[in-house]
């Protein structure tokens, strides 16, 4: 008979990007009494990660749970990034309710709508948190009546309508039912999100079954299935059957040889584990997400949403160049393919690609962020490698050629909007909406693009609006080809010979355009120095010095005024590059090169093709 768990609450906490979801769920663990009253505790405990805890993004969902009262309430922290989408939709399939984070001051935002349109379809109950309460320009009333009407656009039922609104500063750990007054602690929300979110339901005396929805992994142990008990109870040591909806024909019997549930940030080893409790499994070599662990009695998948496909792709090769070798620990194809491989076990929304050659692996992503964290991951860890132009990846439909479209939303100040919607319009852009803000000198536009559109528009935006353009994009779906979209507007300078730049060379190269090495910076033939004002590429010789005569006077040289040089991130370089380049990616540096490196080999193919 089915029975309601009121002991336990399943929860995902999901927003847009920087909204304050990972810093609400640090002050839930501080006032739940999860830490030691003198525990030094770093801020946004929950993004473990270097690169999440630099950029400020989640990137993998993490889990944990605090106590309130007698009730636990299990909580997944959920990333904001339409690239990482993927993780958002599955771990939704474990929680019973959402809590909505939407800030102050900017109000809903794209992810929120995809995050929002994902827990609506799942019918889940919602608890909206209206967050950063206390910033100077936080305007509630007005957020509250546009996340109304992002429900409506969204076609919530009633009931979702209904939702109760919380306003809170996770910052300052404070919360309240009354947008005007706040009170001292989270106990408004902590009490919203018991009364509002039902409480898990099942069967203890049914056979068991799970869904398993994330997997983790480490070292020791290798993958970690993380999922939730739909029926009956788990115990150590029970044989059973794991299965998946998506692949009718996959059966295999396998032990529960380690069974954790989560408290606070710690995964505690358990006996057993009742329905409706959110557990992590070890032992199983090949667990992967979306598979049934079920009893033999009854051997019967849960359903799962298919992962959605990845949009662009990039190569990733053995770094070839002259500096090959300097700086990575790991440099050949068998430690390159060995990695990638390896980020499948976490990453699903990946894939990876043996190609004709054993030097190179295409590697498919949903998005730029995705590929780029995967890159700069990789790049710490020691690798060493080349990486090609990022390329979309096309579908048949219906015997038409589609492509993968955007929605992009950008706020910039009024005066730059004509150059945005210019800019959008010539990269096959069409304009939705357009919206000036209440408080008045920005305008929000809102684009349908296609993905390809996009590449190397970031840093086009910042330029053009003097660094104060924001721009948010998320996935929306495929539609038929646009047509062919004009490419950079600027070629590359390009080294001519192997040495050190000096001051000279550079000098007489900055006329050209912009420098993106400065003096002393060690060169190689076909190594991109630099962005030439015209469109064709330019071969420029930076270590040239100057002739010495008799006639030099001392003071020549400390004369020559160097620009200082455009320093290229990965992203911005991988934005940057054409099809005949690369991106050289070492633990030290990212330098950008031309595929072929010798000039006169250069100019034979583009002569002749």
């Amino acid at each position: 008979m089915s029975k309601v768990r009121e002991d336990i609450r399943n929860i995902a906490i999901i927003a847009h990007v920087d909204h304050g979801k990972t810093t609400l769920v640090d002050e839930l663990l501080k006032q739940s009494g999860t830490f030691r009253t003198n525990q030094v505790v770093q801020e946004r405990v929950m993004d473990s990660g270097d690169i999440e805890r630099e950029r400020g993004i989640t990137i993998l969902s993490k889990n944990t749970s605090v106590h309130y009262g007698n009730i636990k309430i299990n909580i997944i922290d959920t990333p904001g990034h339409a690239d990482f989408g993927g993780e958002v939709e599955r771990v939704l399939k474990m929680v019973n309710g959402v809590v909505l984070v939407v800030d102050a001051f900017e109000g809903p935002m794209p992810q929120t709508k995809f995050v929002l349109q994902k827990a609506l379809a799942l019918d889940l109950p919602v608890v909206v948190c209206v967050n950063k309460i206390d910033r100077f320009e936080a305007r509630p009333e007005e957020v509250v009546d546009e996340v109304l009407e992002l429900f409506m656009d969204l076609d919530a039922n009633e009931k979702q309508l209904d939702s109760p609104f919380v306003f809170a500063s996770a910052r300052k750990g404070t919360s309240s039912l009354d947008p005007m007054k706040q009170n001292d602690t989270m106990k408004d929300l902590f009490e919203t999100i018991i009364n509002h979110i039902p409480a898990p339901e099942g069967d203890e005396d049914e056979p068991v079954q799970a869904l398993i929805s994330t997997i983790d992994y480490s070292d020791y142990v290798g993958r970690i299935g993380i999922g939730k008990i739909e029926t009956g109870t788990l115990h150590v040591n029970d044989d059973v059957l794991l299965l998946n909806i998506h692949n009718p024909e996959y059966k295999q019997r396998v032990k529960i040889s380690k069974l954790y549930e989560f408290e606070g940030l710690q995964k505690v080893e358990v006996k057993e584990a009742k329905y409706g409790s959110i557990v992590a499994i070890s032992g199983i070599a090949d667990i992967s997400i979306g598979d049934t662990i079920c009893s033999p009695l009854k051997p019967e998948a849960l359903p799962f949403v298919k992962i959605e496909e990845p949009t662009i792709s990039v190569n990733f090769s053995v770094n070839d160049g002259p500096f090959a070798g300097q700086e990575g620990k790991f440099v050949t194809s068998r430690h390159i393919r060995d990695r990638l491989y390896r980020e499948l076990n976490t990453d699903v929304s990946l894939r990876v690609e043996d190609t004709d050659t054993t030097e190179t692996f295409k590697v498919s992503g949903r998005g730029e962020l995705h590929l780029s964290i995967l890159i700069e991951t990789m790049r710490r860890e020691g690798y060493e490698f080349l990486v090609s132009k990022p390329e979309v990846l096309y579908k048949e439909i219906d015997g038409k050629k589609c492509e993968p479209m955007e929605d992009v939303i950008i706020d910039v100040p009024d005066e730059f909007v004509g150059s945005v919607i210019e800019k959008l319009g010539s990269r096959k852009g069409e304009m939705v909406n357009m919206t000036p803000s209440t408080n008045g000198g920005y305008t929000r536009v809102e684009f349908s693009i296609p993905s390809r559109g996009l590449i190397g528009y970031k840093n086009e935006l910042l330029t053009d609006t003097k660094g104060t353009g924001i721009m948010n994009t998320i996935f929306d779906g495929y539609q038929s080809y646009k047509g062919d979209i004009p490419t950079r507007s600027q070629g590359s300078l390009v080294a001519f010979e192997n040495g050190d730049a000096v001051a000279y060379g550079l000098f007489n190269a900055q006329d050209r355009g912009d420098l993106f090495i400065g003096a002393g910076t060690k060169v190689y033939t076909g190594m991109i120095v630099g962005r030439n004002s015209r469109v064709d590429d330019l071969d420029v010789n930076v270590c040239k010095r100057k002739q010495l005569t008799n006639m030099r006077s001392s003071s020549a040289d400390e004369a020559l005024k160097l620009t200082p040089p455009l320093v290229m991130s990965l992203e911005q370089s991988l934005e940057f590059i054409s099809e005949d380049e690369y991106v050289e990616v070492t633990p030290k540096s990212i330098r950008m090169r031309k595929k072929v490196l010798d000039p006169s080999l250069r100019r034979k193919i583009r002569i002749h093709g």
